[in-house]
């Protein structure tokens, strides 16, 4: 039987590999196809593989000096910030410890100055007391030689006459 009066195709190739063709014909056009490939393996590699490889190289390696960098400008953000904390916590320890000295000061010259002010008052108050004591005193003994007199004065206009 010939392949050309066979309709279907999958029985064409079993009836030509049947009568001893082979299916694939290997000559010099396989050497052929085989250094045109080494051929374009090479020239790919070089202009396209190894400029591609290289340039991801590149990249990979700013993207990772990149992160380094960032990674060292974040762990010195962090210890300024630490240290500035820490000179913040201790400039307000200072100061509330300062504050805390001042309100102290102030107040016992508060003390100080009412105590001072406390005896002088007391003093003041004394002095009038003994002035407005001896004014008194004093005046009474002017009125009591005077009192007579004044005394005899008044029942001699109420009476209209002089008592004895």
């Amino acid at each position: 039987m010939h392949p050309e009066l066979v309709q279907n195709e999958a029985d064409r190739v079993l009836i030509t590999v049947a009568a001893g063709h082979p299916l694939i014909d290997i000559d010099w056009t396989v050497l052929l196809q085989f250094g045109l490939f080494v051929a374009m393996f090479v020239l790919a590699n070089k202009l396209l593989f190894q400029p591609y490889l290289a340039l991801r190289e590149k990249r990979i390696a700013g993207i990772d000096g990149a992160r380094a960098e960032a990674e060292r400008m974040n762990a010195e953000a962090e210890a300024k910030l630490a240290d500035y904390e820490a000179k913040l916590a201790a400039a307000r320890n200072k100061a509330n410890d300062e504050q805390r000295l001042v309100r102290a000061e102030a107040a016992k010259h508060e003390q100080e100055v009412t105590d001072k002010s406390r005896k002088t008052a007391q003093a003041a108050m004394d002095t009038a007391a003994a002035k407005v004591k001896a004014e008194t005193e004093a005046a009474r003994a002017e009125l009591a030689t005077h009192a007579a007199a004044i005394s005899r004065q008044m029942v001699k206009q109420l009476l209209g006459r002089e008592v004895a």
